[in-house]
């Protein structure tokens, strides 16, 4: 009898262990599988904001270096360019806007409106920047220079053949006018032709005249690229590698210069939430200018 005892508490003992042991098992399963980000991953177009969205996913602070990249030069080749950026020199946005230039261009980066974001550069101008003389509208954008960022570029459409090709991504516009131009070729008094997004209208425009229409029904994060050349007297915009031209405009004259970057088309008079959370955002990851 005593013996029979003995094994009755043993088998208590060991049916208490196992009951333990089980339940931990349990908790431990519960909680790999209600971990909201231990599986989870996206592609790249999968960040962009659903349509009529205003704001990215990344917001202040989110832009950095991917792969040891830590400045924006080191993605793309700044060397014949200056930076326009929507605040001034204290950050602020009272004063003129500060102007960023070569050899200090180089190695410069200003998250959130200058950043390395992924495989490219993030431009960001909220829609209470400061900005340029003659403007209303705040901008991160570089404008092109010569002499390896010592002077201004100027060049005429009727000599030589002069091109830029930009593949980029519209990543946010303002809430309210949601406008942005993405690249542009200007002269020395006003832009000649502009990427421009009035979303989700994406075409160009020729100095407040639509031009050709790219896409209409453009979803924000989506890459494309445009090559914009000028020559000939003519000044043409291809679309996504295509080989006919999607805009023509006839251009005499000299004084002309590529920008790039995000140029924004709202300010405080347009926005209700106007402020650092409501801005137009650019990335681009490939920038090539060529003078023949």
């Amino acid at each position: 009898m005593g013996g029979h005892r003995g094994f009755r508490g043993s088998g208590a003992a060991l049916l208490a262990v196992f009951v333990l042991i089980a339940s931990a098992a349990v908790l431990g399963c519960a909680a790999l599988t209600s971990s909201p980000h231990g599986a989870s991953s996206r592609s790249e177009g999968a960040s962009a904001p659903s349509e009529g969205a205003s704001a990215p996913t990344a917001r202040a602070g989110e832009a950095g270096g991917e792969g040891g990249s830590a400045s924006p030069g080191e993605v793309i080749d700044l060397t014949n360019w200056k930076l326009t950026l929507p605040v001034d020199a204290a950050g602020g946005t009272s004063g003129r806007p500060e102007e960023i230039q070569q050899p200090r261009l180089g190695a410069y980066a200003r998250a959130p409106y200058f950043a390395v974001r992924g495989g490219g550069v993030q431009f960001r101008a909220p829609t209470n920047g400061t900005t340029t003389s003659g403007s209303r509208y705040p901008r991160s954008e570089l404008r092109e220079m010569a002499g390896g960022g010592a002077r201004l570029a100027s060049w005429s459409a009727e000599s030589g053949t002069h091109a830029m090709v930009v593949e980029e991504a519209i990543t946010a516009v303002p809430r309210a006018k949601r406008h942005v131009v993405a690249g542009q070729i200007h002269d020395g008094e006003d832009d000649v032709v502009t990427i421009r997004l009035e979303y989700p209208r994406l075409f160009v425009d020729h100095n407040g005249t639509a031009g050709e229409t790219l896409t209409g029904s453009y979803v924000l994060g989506t890459r494309f690229t445009v090559r914009i050349e000028a020559g000939e007297g003519e000044i043409r915009v291809y679309y996504d590698g295509a080989a006919a031209p999607a805009d023509r405009l006839p251009k005499k004259g000299a004084g002309l210069y590529f920008k790039a970057g995000a140029y924004t088309q709202s300010n405080c008079s347009r926005e209700p939430a106007c402020g650092p959370d409501d801005f137009g955002e650019v990335v681009i990851y490939r920038l090539e200018v060529t003078h023949r």
